[in-house]
């Protein structure tokens, strides 16, 4: 029989070897990858505005094009616009919690988590976001000028098709569901 000790023991065990199977990636085929921007598309579903950011990056290190410089672009603009939806519904823990998420990347984050005054983090946020997009913009337009203003003219229109939630996902004309 068992004692209660050798009992702990062997569940203890037995969570262990659990948790290590459960931490070992399961090889994907080339067609189960994700593509930079079909990750960037659910980051925005989700609001990890950070991860989007830099799954776009990714397209454009990877595969620089005026397409992929609009695109990082439109997720700057993402960003800018749930920034605005915020400050003007006067919900400013979502605001810090935003901050968070674009300054958070590590575990450390968890027991030191740096504390700001939501209004502070949405005027740097704000700044940087309008900055960089203006930047990722202009590149885009040396690329290919005429993508560029067609590009504007779709998310314009996805703008006004969703006023209210634009900024969480993408217009469905870019395609970011293609590997």
């Amino acid at each position: 029989m068992l004692t209660r000790h050798k009992r702990f023991a062997l569940l203890v065990g037995w969570v262990v070897w659990v948790a290590t199977q459960c931490m070992v990636p399961s090889p994907l085929s080339a067609a189960e990858q994700a593509s930079p921007l079909q990750r960037a598309a659910v980051f925005l579903k989700a609001g990890d505005y950070r991860q989007a950011v830099e799954a776009c990056q990714a397209e454009v290190r990877d595969a620089p094009s005026a397409r992929a410089y609009v695109f990082l672009t439109y997720v700057y603009h993402a960003l800018d616009g749930y920034l605005g939806h915020l400050s003007t519904t006067d919900q400013w823990v979502r605001v810090e919690h935003l901050y968070l998420n674009l300054a958070a990347g590590g575990i450390e984050d968890l027991t030191d988590p740096p504390d700001v005054l939501a209004r502070i983090a949405k005027e740097l946020i704000q700044q940087s976001v309008q900055r960089q997009a203006d930047v990722t913009a202009a590149m885009a337009a040396r690329l290919d000028e005429a993508l560029v203003n067609q590009l504007w003219q779709e998310q314009a229109a996805w703008r006004r098709a969703r006023p209210d939630d634009w900024w969480s996902g993408v217009p469905p004309a870019w395609h970011w569901d293609r590997p």
